[in-house]
């Protein structure tokens, strides 16, 4: 059987984006102003395996998240009316940026290095991926992971906006679309 196409309404929205840049804070908002579910991929795995992040990467490895990590996208992403935020590393998985990209509506939430390492202090206990490395080589990272979030439906530029700003535009943004995009019979 044929996957149909979801229709504009109904697909569920992805959260993109370096670590740290607001994505679960600003898809919880705008779940709540979409009447949807949300979902932090990060949060889910933590729950199945009983423990945070960086004590899975510790016990069982990153791989292991990481296969964990792609099964749960896709089952989300082939839901409808879900609002997803995903780990800063799930969109560099080829499977896991087909899925959203042909399924889900994908924003890129837009975060410019000179804001983003003003919050290093406030994440990097829960981040596996940049602790122990120097502050250049979390640039580095930084800066290769734009490449991978260029591909997207929307982009979104954090940089001057406040969680509520952002998270009432991307929300006006979506009900627009709906109603340019696939107007109600």
């Amino acid at each position: 059987m044929k996957d149909r196409e979801i229709p504009l309404r109904e697909k569920s929205i992805v959260f993109i984006g370096f670590m740290g840049v607001g994505k679960t804070t600003i898809g919880r908002r705008v779940a709540k102003k979409l009447y949807r579910d949300f979902y932090d991929t990060d949060v889910e795995i933590e729950k199945e395996f009983g423990m945070p992040v960086t004590k899975i990467f510790e016990t069982v490895g990153e791989e292991t998240f990481r296969k964990k990590e792609k099964e749960m996208i896709i089952r989300l992403c082939k839901q409808r009316l879900n609002i997803i935020s995903l780990g800063g590393g799930a969109f560099l998985q080829k499977e896991i940026k087909d899925v959203c990209l042909k399924n889900c509506l994908v924003f890129f939430l837009d975060l410019s290095w000179e804001s983003w390492k003003e919050r290093i202090s406030l994440i990097i206990d829960s981040r596996p991926v940049i602790q122990g490395r120097t502050l250049e080589e979390i640039e580095d990272l930084f800066y290769q992971r734009q490449e991978v979030y260029s591909v997207h439906h929307s982009r979104v530029s954090l940089d001057y906006l406040e969680i509520e700003e952002t998270a009432d535009y991307i929300a006006e943004s979506i009900k627009l679309a709906w109603e340019l995009y696939e107007p109600q019979k």
